[in-house]
C-alpha cells in the first residue's frame, strides 16, 4: 500500500471516492438526486486546479495500481478562495447559488473528507490515512489538523479521540451541527 499526492490521473477514482463520502451533501449542492449528475460535477471539479475538490488537494491509497482510498485535505485559509470555482459551476451549470457556512478557518488544513472504496473497508485504511495525515503535517511541518465529525457518529469520534483529535468546538455546515475537533502540534499547546 502506497499513499501519495493525487495527480490528474487519479481524477476519476478520485471522484467517485469522495462522492463515497459525500454523496448526499453533493445532492444538496446540485439540488438533485441523481448519482450520475453528481459524478459530473465532481469528476469536473476534481480533474482542475484551483478548487477545495481539485486532485492536487487530494492524497489518494493506491494499492497493486490501484486507487482505493481518497483523503481530501487543504489549508483553510484559502477556503474561499477555493470555494470560489465550485460556486461559479454550480451558478453555471445548475442555475444555482452556494453559499454554505465555512467549515474550516485560517490556522489549520482540514480534513474534508476520506472515502474508502467498500470492498477495502474494515481493514484500517481511513485510520492509516489519519496516521499518514499526522505524521505528514503535525509532526513533520508543525500544522494543526481540522475535521468536522457528526454527533450521530460516535465510533468516529472514538477513532479521532483514540489518534489524538480534541472538541475544540462545534460548527453548523448545511444546517447541521458538527464537533469541530483538531490535532495540534506538540508545540502549540
Amino acid at each position: 500500500m502506497q499513499i501519495r499526492k493525487g495527480e490528474k490521473k487519479d481524477a476519476a477514482a478520485i471522484a467517485e471516492h469522495l462522492l463515497l463520502a459525500m454523496e448526499d451533501i453533493v445532492y444538496l449542492f446540485i439540488g438533485e438526486e441523481n448519482y450520475d449528475e453528481a459524478y459530473r460535477f465532481i469528476s469536473t471539479l476534481v480533474e482542475h486546479e484551483g478548487n477545495q475538490y481539485s486532485y492536487n488537494n487530494n492524497w489518494v491509497v493506491e494499492e497493486d495500481g490501484q486507487v482505493v482510498a481518497t483523503a481530501l485535505l487543504y489549508d483553510g485559509a484559502h477556503l474561499e478562495q477555493l470555494r470560489t470555482p465550485v460556486a461559479n459551476l454550480l451558478r453555471e451549470a445548475y442555475d444555482l447559488d452556494f453559499n454554505p457556512e465555512a467549515e474550516t478557518q485560517a490556522g489549520e488544513y482540514y480534513i474534508d473528507c476520506i472515502g474508502v472504496n467498500p470492498s477495502q473497508q474494515g481493514k484500517g485504511i481511513g485510520t492509516k490515512i489519519l496516521h499518514f495525515l499526522i505524521d505528514e503535517y503535525v509532526e513533520k511541518q508543525g500544522i494543526t489538523l481540522g475535521l468536522l465529525v457528526d454527533e450521530i457518529n460516535p465510533n468516529a469520534k472514538k477513532l479521532y479521540e483514540r489518534i489524538g483529535f480534541e472538541v475544540v468546538g462545534e460548527k453548523t455546515l448545511l444546517g447541521k451541527r458538527l464537533e469541530h475537533m483538531q490535532k495540534i502540534p506538540t508545540h502549540l499547546k
